[in-house]
């Protein structure tokens, strides 16, 4: 019950009354904090009983001598996800006005022993059963392996900040398809509704953050909504906390039997909306091919899951194909998920995949091409994991023709071949928050071009995210934690965390819950060494770059705009027009096409001699395997600025030295099908 629901009554014999509510004051609310006043990163009142935090000193404020901000970025949590899925999939609260009792419980259907805890057997084996008393006993979680469970409570999330957290990427998340077919809910199953309440929730956990430390503002969980905040934020060591979409029909844009559920102006407004609740990442697509995306599958029994759940959404299961690259999506695999596949239709049955054929057919569609340059208009950041390597080659593409560095990689869901790519660009990447020594041999493989960019490394934690976290190394481990240990900053002292009568030690009990983040880091120095945590260290800053360069982003001046073209021949047709300048009227749904021969070439005449340094094509599936990009002043002597051999079609982006030129021609050699050469878009900048 929150404060405005609160019943009151009139007053009667004031002197009793008060009384009573002083009694009821000291022993249920806030006590005040022995430091308070000039400790600043103590609460100046916090609920008794509450969990205890176990850091003891001040953290770090400023930036470095470079004045760059310094601390480690989770790039991807679900602090509210126990509001998705219907409200019963994940147990427990990260905050309550009614304490931590209320915050830290089973969900009603777990008792007496857990054995309705259906979710827990299906990703956790056994039979579900489980103490369901979390506070104060907590026997049996939150636990590594107990994907049901509350572990985001906002001391433990304090605990983390304490020991060097300085970015905190909450994922607004749920599934509409997931919360339809479980069998607890206690509301419905629409996905943005749960969206705009999880919103709600990380606002209404800043303000009772806040009322802890003294009033708005003076809490350590600050929700920020552009990078120069988010740097204020941290340089006063604070947790600066950004919002972000993971769902797998976001604006409502699923599909049913391939034809899409929403529009152009459907993915215009919810945008705005999520812009406007102060979303600044977002995923397109998650778990389910919807109609802006195909995903990147899961594999085994829980792929097996998802694909009949995507039969059950859009009609359709996951259609595969040949890789034509060295990027391929997770295998599929034939392994069973009977209790899933009890769910479809009589008679309709999970097909088989070729082993050989580990690629989605599905990539960006037009309308996910229209959300993706939506969300580049708005300086937003899209999370290319869980795309289907089809539609992330096309995101890249994208933003590589635009010099768009707003492209995260946050868990570990990417094709490890494009790492490069995404750092090109200038984005961000963080690794999921694997054990310490596959976090270690992971942090180590990329290490040579975090270096080459000069970019440091994140984790994604995806708590309550039913992803499964690193389990206990073992009390007799080599280079086990040692506790109390040092931060890693050297300003603080970490010992065993507490809440309630547990205390959780991460050699015995892995990364339960996530005020053992702390922990965790310490563990990677101990297996890795100082030069993993020092890269960790620099995430806040590499990441508040990527953010910063995507706000100030200005598009290029197309001079291609307004300018004349022509071309060798151009393709008739009875019903629509394949002019040249239909490649430049600003339209995708349009292009120019030539005739079917080899030796082809299309021409603008930007008006007056201009500065060419990039030049883009957009080719439908008729494409060039070779050409090259010339340029002229005059339009008679012409001179090789690039060239190809090895065309792909999709999206080029052809950079070069500038140069002053009037005109520019595509000279298309050799084609890559059977059909002509023909371009959506041409676009000409100057650099």
């Amino acid at each position: 019950m929150t404060r405005a629901e609160r019943p009151y009554r009139t007053r009667k014999n004031v002197t009793v009354v008060s009384l009573l509510l002083l009694v009821l004051a000291v022993a249920l609310g806030p006590t005040p904090s022995s430091a308070a006043g000039t400790d600043w990163w103590k609460p100046t009142a916090r609920p008794a009983p509450d969990s205890q935090i176990g850091v003891t000193g001040e953290p770090f404020t400023g930036t470095d001598a470079r004045g760059e901000v310094r601390g480690f970025v989770d790039a991807h949590d679900h602090i509210f996800s126990n509001e998705a899925f219907g409200g019963r999939l994940i147990c427990g609260k990260p905050f309550s006005e009614q304490g931590v009792a209320d915050a830290l419980k089973d969900c009603p259907e777990h008792y007496p022993d857990g054995s309705l805890a259906v979710f827990d057997f299906i990703t956790r084996g056994g039979d579900g059963k489980h103490d369901p008393v979390g506070w104060p006993t907590f026997k049996d979680w939150p636990a590594h392996d107990s994907l049901t469970h509350q572990q985001n409570y906002y001391a433990w999330v304090e605990r983390a900040w304490r020991g060097g957290q300085r970015v905190l990427v909450n994922d607004l998340v749920t599934n509409g398809v997931i919360c339809s077919v479980y069998f607890f809910k206690d509301r419905g199953c629409d996905e943005m509704t749960s969206i705009r309440l999880q919103a709600r929730l990380s606002y209404d956990m800043q303000d009772y953050i806040d009322r802890l430390y003294g009033g708005p503002g003076k809490g350590f969980f600050r929700i920020v909504t552009d990078s120069s905040q988010a740097r204020e934020v941290v340089e006063q060591g604070k947790l600066a906390v950004v919002l972000g979409v993971e769902t797998s029909e976001p604006f409502g844009c699923k599909q049913i039997l391939d034809v899409p559920q929403c529009s152009r102006a459907d993915i215009d407004k919810g945008l705005d909306e999520l812009y406007a609740l102060g979303v600044r990442s977002m995923f397109l697509c998650h778990k389910f091919d919807n109609a802006l995306c195909g995903v990147r599958f899961d594999s085994g029994s829980l792929g097996t899951a998802i694909n009949v759940g995507q039969f059950l959404s859009t009609g359709t299961f996951w259609k595969t194909e040949k890789c034509t690259g060295p990027q391929a999506d997770n295998p599929i695999g034939d392994a069973t998920a009977a209790g899933a596949e009890a769910k479809l239709p009589a008679g309709v049955e999970v097909p088989g995949y070729a082993a050989d054929a580990r690629c989605n057919v599905r990539g960006l569609t037009d309308l996910g091409e229209y959300a993706v340059r939506g969300m580049m208009r708005r300086g937003m950041m899209l999370e290319i994991d869980h795309m289907s390597v089809k539609a992330t080659g096309r995101v890249l593409d994208l933003f590589e023709a635009a010099s768009y560095p707003g492209v995260l990689s946050s868990h570990s869901w990417m094709d490890a071949e494009w790492t490069e790519r995404v750092y090109g660009l200038g984005g961000f990447i963080a690794q999921y928050m694997h054990g310490s020594e596959s976090f270690v041999a992971e942090a180590r493989r990329t290490k040579a071009l975090r270096d080459k960019y000069r970019v440091g490394y994140g984790y994604g934690t995806d708590m309550n995210g039913v992803g499964g976290w690193p389990a206990p190394r073992g009390a007799d481990a080599p280079n086990k934690v040692v506790y109390p240990f040092t931060s890693a900053d050297g300003g603080s002292v970490i010992d065993r965390q507490t809440t309630g009568e547990r205390t959780w030690d991460l050699n015995t009990d892995g990364a339960a819950h996530y005020g053992l983040v702390p922990d965790w880091i310490e563990d990677i120095r101990r297996v890795g060494g100082r030069d993993v945590v020092d890269d960790l260290m620099r995430g806040a800053e590499s990441y508040l770059d990527t953010w910063g360069a995507s706000e100030s982003h200005k598009p290029a001046a197309d001079l291609a705009t307004g300018a004349t073209a022509s071309a060798s021949s151009s393709e008739w047709s009875l019903f629509t027009s394949y002019q040249p300048h239909r490649a430049v009227d600003g339209d995708r749904r349009t292009r120019w096409a030539s005739d079917r021969s080899d030796d082809q070439w299309f021409r603008l005449d930007l008006g007056s001699p201009r500065t060419v340094g990039r030049v883009t094509l957009d080719w439908e599936r008729a494409y060039a395997k070779a050409y090259r990009i010339e340029l002229s002043t005059d339009g008679a002597t012409w001179r090789t600025a690039w060239s190809t051999t090895a065309g792909d079609g999709g999206l080029d982006t052809a950079r070069f030295t500038p140069a002053p030129a009037r005109y520019v021609r595509v000279q298309a050699l050799a084609r890559g099908t059977e059909w002509g050469y023909s371009l959506h878009e041409v676009g000409v900048h100057g650099s």
